[in-house]
């Protein structure tokens, strides 16, 4: 029996018409048990996947998601501990960063094809941010402090966004806001410190990201030697570039190539705490919810299982 959840508003609508059109007809085409379950508002994911797991009481359960990059970070916010869960996941999201790190098809037939008859469940890391006051959220992909987040937060509450996304145009809406914050956002004295060591002063940051995956914002490899199951995160550091200098680094970011220009540095750690002079956004997997000043940021090994294609392929 695969459990189906289902968010009908991601890529502006597309997720309902995906599974009334594509998957809904392919199960029943195959003669595959399901049940399905449709998103209304925001954290209605996280507690219906939340209340399978706990009826499964610890015996496997088979979950099949539909939607983007943010979807799959609320599901996992809040899966009880020792929950024996395989998901299979169709991108029908803007950036899709996780499905293009997992190599999972965009393509939703394909990527159902996968999850049926191809797909080697594999355990994937999760990252985690504590917050200063207790809160926690985890994520899939990457998290950020500083500019990312400034611009996440933006395109979160952009009108245009969903107009443009309807035309299949929506990353324009974040080519935009990303020029307009790259020189409206402010650079801030941070200190770093990785695994419980000595803290070192990072000087004035424009942003800091710390990464499971190798891709964030829609296909920026920003940490290229990021690995799932590692057991640890890389971190991007950019500096108190000169803003002119980073509207020429960032494209090359789609290359991973970024690391040549001065001011920009990588990290590796399974646990950092990030500490800065003001508070600013932070983003888990592209979804904004607070500001803050303090994070500190861990790897959680293993928390969850993912169809993915082959073996080995996510060190090709």
């Amino acid at each position: 029996m695969y459990h189906v959840i289902v968010n009908p508003t991601s890529r502006s609508g597309r997720g309902k018409r995906i599974w009334q059109k594509q998957i809904e007809p392919s199960l029943q085409r195959e003669k595959i048990p399901y049940r399905v379950y449709f998103s209304q508002k925001a954290g209605d994911i996280s507690k219906i996947a939340r209340e399978l797991a706990l009826q499964a009481a610890g015996a496997p359960l088979s979950l099949l998601l539909l939607g983007g990059d943010g979807t799959v970070n609320e599901l996992v916010q809040e899966l009880p501990p020792g929950s024996d869960v395989t998901l299979g996941y169709i991108p029908t999201g803007s950036s899709n960063d996780l499905a293009r790190d997992l190599k999972i098809p965009t393509s939703p037939k394909k990527a159902l094809d996968l999850i049926l008859h191809t797909g080697t469940p594999k355990p994937m890391d999760l990252g985690a941010v504590l917050y200063p006051d207790g809160r926690k959220r985890r994520f899939c992909v990457s998290c950020g402090l500083g500019y990312d987040a400034a611009v996440c937060e933006e395109v979160q509450r952009s009108v245009l966004k969903t107009l443009l996304n309807r035309v299949g145009l929506g990353k324009l809406v974040y080519l935009g806001i990303a020029l307009k914050q790259l020189f409206a956002a402010r650079s801030v004295s941070a200190r770093l410190t990785l695994d419980g060591g000595v803290p070192e002063d990072l000087g004035k940051i424009l942003f800091v990201t710390g990464m499971n995956h190798r891709f964030e914002g829609g296909g920026f490899l920003f940490c290229p030697q990021a690995d799932w199951g590692d057991g640890v995160l890389d971190l991007c550091v950019v500096g108190n570039l000169p803003r002119l200098l980073v509207l020429f680094a960032l494209p090359t970011a789609f290359f991973g190539k970024h690391y040549r220009f001065h001011g920009i540095s990588s990290r590796r750690a399974s646990r950092f705490v990030l500490e800065t002079d003001a508070p600013l956004w932070v983003h888990t997997d592209g979804e904004v919810t607070t500001q803050a000043a303090r994070l500190e940021v861990f790897c959680e090994p293993d928390a969850l299982r993912i169809l993915t294609p082959g073996e080995n392929l996510k060190h090709l």
